[in-house]
């Protein structure tokens, strides 16, 4: 029934330039939308007013997964966003007369710091795993070091072709990274040294079938690696270093900008590089930066060292003063 309207929505995104990952979610996202107002009665868009936007924001507030597990604040947040961008296209392309998401929000997203960040010492480890003796070993020392060096998505990491890298400049060209926004971002020189190897020595043996391919970093058939399989690598190498912490490529994003704000980086030099277009989003690395602060505090200080009962006030040989 809204099979008409999806496919137009999401040649609008084409033509607006969004990632395919965000077009994808967008569409996934009112493809739900469109199954409830259907099982609602109502089969046409213009039907739909603000309270039936209500009702849905109610709806998904009380959705249960087949495990009982509820949407979270974030997942909310997605669907609603997606539809105010179908209704802001239908009114701009004048389909509708009055936007009934004009007025509805996005419920407040949850003050969570990042669940994960590496120390120096864990990501170094990390770093060092990959063995430089193997072609493999150089690629996916490689991936490890662009992602800690840049802190840029997984998404935007499988996105890379092989002219997106200057090396001899040291920067990394991020094209329709996330709101399909590119970008520039330093890499460091150890990344600058590795990316020189694989690309000169690794690469083109992997490529050899597919000399037409652009992606950068690619399998040993010359295929882009997917998103999977890098998760996968990172996870492994990660627990072959003995790390304990849960560690997935968004670890090494969280790691990179912590490092930055922990080390005196202008923060809005770190949310350029993240590619964040709101600054408060990027502040929460410098709530991450104090906590840790916090724990260097307990454990450096020497007055933190002192026993508790040196420290106790002799209360009972001064209240008849007071009294």
């Amino acid at each position: 029934m809204y099979d008409d309207l999806l496919f137009a929505f999401r040649e609008h995104l084409r033509v607006k330039n969004y990632a395919r990952p965000s077009i994808a979610a967008y569409c996934g996202h009112l493809a739900g939308f469109c199954a409830w107002l259907e099982g609602q009665g109502i089969d046409d868009i213009k039907r739909v007013g603000k309270d039936t936007l209500n009702a849905y924001q109610l709806h998904l507030s009380e959705h249960r997964t087949a495990e009982g597990a509820q949407y979270t604040t974030a997942t909310v947040s997605l669907k609603v966003r997606a539809i105010k961008r179908l209704f802001e296209h239908l009114e701009a392309s004048n389909q509708i007369l009055v936007n009934p998401a004009e007025y509805i929000h996005e419920p407040k997203k949850e003050d969570r710091l990042p669940r994960s960040v590496l120390t120096e010492d864990e990501a170094r480890h990390i770093l060092e795993t990959p063995n430089l003796s193997t072609m493999r070993g150089i690629r996916d020392r490689s991936i490890l070091e662009v992602l800690y060096s840049t802190g840029i998505r997984l998404e935007e990491t499988v996105g890379l072709s092989i002219y997106d890298c200057d090396l001899q400049g040291g920067y990394l060209r991020v094209n329709k990274g996330k709101f399909a926004k590119d970008r520039v971002v330093p890499l460091g020189k150890h990344a600058v040294r590795l990316l020189k190897e694989y690309i000169a020595h690794v690469r083109p043996h992997y490529t050899k079938n597919q000399k037409a391919t652009r992606s950068l970093f690619v399998n040993k058939v010359g295929d882009a690696l997917s998103k999977q399989m890098i998760g996968k690598l990172v996870k492994a190498y990660a627990r072959t270093a003995g790390i304990k912490k849960k560690v997935t490529p968004h670890t090494f994003r969280h790691t990179f900008a912590t490092q930055l704000v922990r080390n005196g980086a202008d923060i809005t030099a770190v949310q350029k590089m993240l590619g964040h277009s709101d600054l408060s989003v990027t502040h929460i690395y410098t709530r991450v930066a104090a906590v840790d602060a916090k724990r260097t505090h307990v454990v450096c200080h020497p007055r933190e060292k002192d026993r508790a009962e040196e420290m106790t006030p002799a209360v009972e040989s001064i209240r008849g003063h007071y009294a």
